[in-house]
């Protein structure tokens, strides 16, 4: 990953958290996740097939959770105020990454990485995994995690009025910018990591997004046992902020022994895949030519940084290539 220039709408962005005075509301994520998307826009892979596939995805489950919020159904903190705004011009992009993940900023914005994606076996996993993200918006846990970290956006306004230099001369972060984003970023990148309690939570609904939306219940987990076997999951929970894989796996078969028993026609809910599976795979391997060939302006790179930055939410640590943005981000705060 190349870093280059972050612009000084971020300063913008800070200035209004910092101004927040420790209390998010629905606006000011909104607010924010608007000015966190200006940065993040160049990343993603404005391809008319794959935008067509992430919004019937999208539109399913958003579908799904706005009926789920007219029967008055969702955590307190769903309910604590009008949620209209969370079933309205609702956007799940593509974003070109090496690093698997996804994230959302709150507000309306939902992000899946390319590396996720082309990883993901099958559309069960991948709109598992779409559900789980939309979950964190209508259980507002963006709005949480900025409320625990005030502190993280006081000490980010601060590093906004200096600068900092990541990497060599011709790989730089410069100016008030550049302070910000180092701030954010050393200090759980925006705020919004989300903790074990969230990610718990957001399984929860996001499997009832999921699977009232048409998909297999049986396969919610199907992307969680991937990553377990592919060794993701050997940090053990004490020493996470995310609950480990087998217990999100185990979660959720308990979940659907709750769902045969609840609901025994359940399995009437199933349609068939948005695309076939010759149909999906022909998307990952378009998203993955993309995604190397994406340019690598200022710009481009910026997003790249922004994106690797963002903790982890399909894991139970940073992965690699996390701990590396972050890393050199906080080595740039110590700089100034």
């Amino acid at each position: 990953m190349r870093i280059g220039f972050i612009s000084g709408r971020v300063v913008a962005m800070l200035a209004l958290v910092a101004m927040a005075g420790g209390c998010a509301s629905d606006k000011s994520v909104i607010n924010n996740a608007q000015q966190s998307h200006s940065q993040l826009e160049p990343a993603i892979l404005n391809d008319a097939a794959l935008q067509a596939y992430m919004d019937k995805i999208g539109t399913r489950i958003v579908a799904e959770a706005k009926e789920m919020d007219a029967r008055g159904e969702g955590p307190a903190a769903h309910k604590k105020g009008d949620a209209a705004w969370m079933f309205e011009d609702v956007q799940f992009h593509m974003v070109g990454s090496d690093t698997l993940n996804a994230f959302t900023t709150g507000g309306h914005h939902v992000y899946i990485y390319s590396e996720l994606f082309t990883t993901a076996k099958t559309e069960d996993e991948f709109a598992a995994v779409c559900s789980h993200e939309f979950a964190h918006i209508y259980c507002r846990h963006v709005q949480a995690g900025m409320n625990r970290q005030y502190g993280v956006y006081a000490t980010a306004a601060a590093a906004a009025v200096g600068g900092a230099v990541i990497g060599g001369s011709d790989n730089r972060l410069t100016g008030a910018a550049a302070g910000g984003a180092a701030g954010l970023a050393a200090g759980q990148f925006l705020g919004m990591g989300f903790t074990r309690g969230d990610e718990d939570e957001a399984d929860k609904y996001g499997f009832r997004f999921y699977t009232h939306a048409g998909w297999n219940a049986d396969h919610f987990a199907d992307f969680f046992q991937q990553m377990i076997d592919k060794g993701y999951d050997k940090t053990p929970e004490i020493a996470s902020d995310h609950p480990k894989l087998a217990n999100r796996v185990k979660n959720t078969e308990r979940r659907i022994d709750e769902l045969k028993k609840d609901q025994p026609d359940y399995k009437t809910w199933q349609k068939p895949d948005i695309a076939s599976a010759t149909e999906f795979r022909n998307l990952q391997v378009r998203a993955a030519k993309l995604q190397k060939a994406m340019p690598q302006t200022k710009q481009t790179q910026a997003a790249e940084l922004m994106l690797a930055a963002f903790p982890s939410c399909v894991a139970p640590v940073d992965q690699p290539s996390q701990a590396k943005a972050k890393d050199r981000i906080a080595r740039a705060a110590k700089q100034q």
